[in-house]
């Protein structure tokens, strides 16, 4: 009788494929893979985006750290993705791991996982990846022959709601520091040393927070009450990560199998904002502003197009108006659009950096298409609140300007609760929709569009506000509802998010270690893709914090003291507490902080990483 060959993991997957949507999420060998023989490399590192393919595959971060560990001969990077939850069922009933899309190993295979989080509603999807992985949940019951599990991106700049699951966190800019961990991993195994001891390593790298180092202690009303080293060799508060210089822009970009969010060659043009908006935690955490030159960008964004077929190109930052040579820029864009008659996606633009050149420049690249403005507040007193200086008549000035150049569609982000927001404050954002309505069938005519899309605001750790409390609810839906009846049958389309969502976001993004437990019985009730509006359910969260027995009001309905110890006071980003109490003390009076491009306020920035800006002069750094 001959003997039956087992299947590999490979045939074991493909054969669930037929059963699942949009299979070709879980088969790789995109155009641009890079596929390594799994013996001829030293270390194999998992990259991690806990979402699904579509999503996860178009993440910039992703892309560059792909890119530049599989430079490195010694050295394999393969991605892995959340599966569906149809594609989770049909692998857990067959009992199949988590896989890599590149060589279809085990996840468990890999001697580092690096986990990229750029929101905190992917907490219970790393979970899920973990234990579809076969990794224990907990870094404490990991042992030797277990990954390296890293985490890195936005949310991590409060990494205590996950820190027990997490091994290490890369905090700031992650270039540089990945390739650190990987050399101090591969040192580690040479040495033999123990899992404790990699935890150590790990620690004297710049950047690199290892949580089980770290003791919390609280007082008795559930406020933190010190912060320290479990172990006199790690140093705190760990200082971010940032590149004195940006490096040359990812140009070699993998096409996917399935429509993505974004199929299109993406630039960062620039780093980092100086406007200093309260409510921005983007804007805090990824300061010094850097720039990329515009031969350096139209470079990398032919060599793109020639290395992928894209039809789209986009500029990413937080704010593309404020680079000094935008004029140049958008001319050279111009000529690309004109050579390759590729379409050109740009963010939304800053009202404060518009002028008629602008203008001119930007029509010529999208005619006739759609154009955002994100006034935010809709009244000068909530703007200066929230130290986004903008007068109505220049908002109006602008809008008038963008009608006039031929669009004839306006896109006006708005935000509801922001601290000291009244209802008059929020009656003012539906009047000046329709004073931009109006404007617009004036200049142009009866097929002017005006979409107000309006979120909630969330107070950020890092940020002027984050001392601030979450609006309460029933305060929120009856903002909605005002904005609802005000704007109805005026032909202005109106889009939100939902409160409670952005309730979720606040808990997580503001919790300290005591929200672990929490985040991991709501996913054991069954919270998967949290981000996802028809996935969400709030009742997982609010019955695994009644389990637990922690306030959830705790964590996002209270004011935080100015004095108070936060969670994330040991996470240093370059910009000192005491700016950012000045800050927050300014917006209770309304009293304005212009762009720091006028004048240093001190910061802290610069402080922080005077060395390194000495060391490596001519970065492109924006500050005075």
């Amino acid at each position: 009788m001959g003997v039956v060959k087992e299947k590999s993991l490979q045939e074991r997957v493909e054969h669930l494929l037929p059963a699942v949507t949009k299979p070709g999420r879980y088969v790789g060998g995109e155009l641009n893979q890079v596929v390594k023989p799994w013996d001829d490399v030293q270390t194999h590192v998992a990259l991690v985006f806990p979402d699904i393919y579509d999503l996860g595959q178009a993440n910039l971060g992703i892309a560059i750290l792909y890119d530049l560990l599989n430079q490195r001969v010694d050295v394999a990077a393969e991605r892995a993705f959340a599966p569906w939850v149809d594609m989770e069922t049909a692998m857990r009933n067959a009992d199949i791991p988590l896989f890599s899309l590149e060589n279809k190993r085990p996840l468990a295979d890999f001697e580092i996982i690096g986990v990229s989080l750029p929101y905190e509603t992917l907490y219970t999807n790393f979970l899920n990846i973990l234990d579809l992985s076969k990794i224990p949940l907990h870094s404490k019951d990991r042992e030797i022959q277990h990954p390296l599990v890293i985490a890195g991106g936005q949310a991590v700049f409060n990494p205590e709601p996950v820190a027990p699951f997490v091994d290490a966190f890369a905090i700031g800019e992650g270039e540089e520091v990945t390739l650190d961990i990987v050399d101090a991993h591969q040192d580690w195994v040479e040495s033999g040393g123990s899992r404790q001891e990699l935890l150590l390593r790990l620690a004297q790298i710049p950047g690199v927070y290892v949580p089980a180092l770290v003791k919390v202690d609280y007082h008795p009303d559930g406020k933190i009450k010190t912060v320290e080293p479990a172990d006199a060799r790690v140093k705190l508060p760990v200082v971010k990560r940032i590149l004195a210089k940006l490096p040359p822009p990812l140009s070699r970009f993998l096409v996917p199998n399935v429509e993505v969010v974004h199929e299109r060659v993406s630039i960062e043009i620039m780093r980092g904002c100086t406007r200093g908006c309260r409510f921005c935690h983007a804007g805090m955490v990824n300061r010094p502003i850097r720039e990329r030159s515009v031969i350096e960008v139209m470079q990398a964004l032919t060599a793109g197009l020639d290395q992928t077929g894209y039809e789209e190109v986009g500029l990413l930052s937080l704010s593309s108006s404020d680079h000094s040579e935008i004029i140049p820029l958008i001319e050279g864009l111009r000529e690309l659009l004109t050579q390759r008659q590729v379409d050109i996606s740009l963010p939304s633009l800053r009202i404060e950096s518009f002028s008629d050149e602008l203008m001119d420049e930007l029509q010529s690249l999208s005619p006739g298409g759609g154009f955002t403005i994100a006034p935010e507040a809709g009244t000068e007193r909530m703007r200066n609140i929230i130290n986004k200086p903008l007068r109505d008549a220049e908002l109006m000035d602008t809008v008038r300007s963008v009608f006039a150049h031929g669009w004839k569609s306006i896109k006006l982000y708005f935000m509801i609760g922001h601290p000291q927001e009244t209802l008059s404050d929020v009656e003012a954002i539906a009047e000046l929709c329709k004073r931009v309505l109006q404007e617009g069938r004036q200049i142009a005519g009866g097929r002017v569009r005006v979409h107000a899309g309006v979120s909630t605001f969330i107070p950020k750790p890092h940020t002027p506000f984050q001392w601030a409390a979450f609006d309460d609810l029933s305060a929120i839906d009856a903002k909605l509802t005002l904005l609802k009846d005000a704007l109805r049958g005026s032909k202005i389309k109106m889009t939100w998010n939902d409160p409670r969502a952005s309730l979720l976001e606040a808990w997580l993004s503001r919790g300290d270690r005591r929200i672990a437990p929490v985040i991991e019985r709501a996913w054991r009730k069954g919270a998967r893709f949290d981000a996802w509006s028809d996935q969400f359910r709030l009742e997982h969260w609010e019955s695994a914090f009644a389990e637990c027995g922690l306030d959830p009001d705790f964590y996002s309905f209270r004011e935080r003291d100015l004095d108070e110890v936060l969670p994330w006071d040991h996470i240093n980003v370059g910009v000192r507490k005491s700016f950012l109490q000045e800050d927050y003390r300014m917006s209770l009076s309304g009293t304005v902080r212009p762009d720091c491009r006028e004048q240093c306020y001190a910061c802290g920035i610069l402080a922080a990483f005077s060395g390194l800006r000495r060391a490596q002069p001519g970065g492109g750094w924006k500050c005075p």
